[in-house]
């Protein structure tokens, strides 16, 4: 992976979750370098929204995709009541 990549959560856990993150949102990373297995990933909402959250994440945890979905973000973030 690498700077700018499209990538999706794969997994839903605790420690995403406390930032609003869940399985299968979509976001994008946003560092050129990966910190102990882990890269900044921006998880972004639809136009002027603010983004849900810019977190660390293990490369394990997501897989890289051709193309992000912020309106699949928002339509999980709904189903979490965020």
């Amino acid at each position: 992976m690498k700077m700018m990549d499209c990538v999706r959560m794969t997994v839903e856990k605790e420690r995403y979750a406390k930032d609003g993150v869940h399985k299968g949102m979509y976001g994008w990373i946003c560092l050129e370098d990966n910190t102990n297995g882990t890269w900044l990933v921006n998880f972004p909402q639809c136009g002027e929204k603010p983004d849900i959250a810019e977190i660390s994440v293990r490369e394990e945890d997501m897989e890289k995709v051709p193309i992000m979905y912020a309106a699949e973000n928002e339509r999980i973030k709904a189903e979490y009541g965020e």
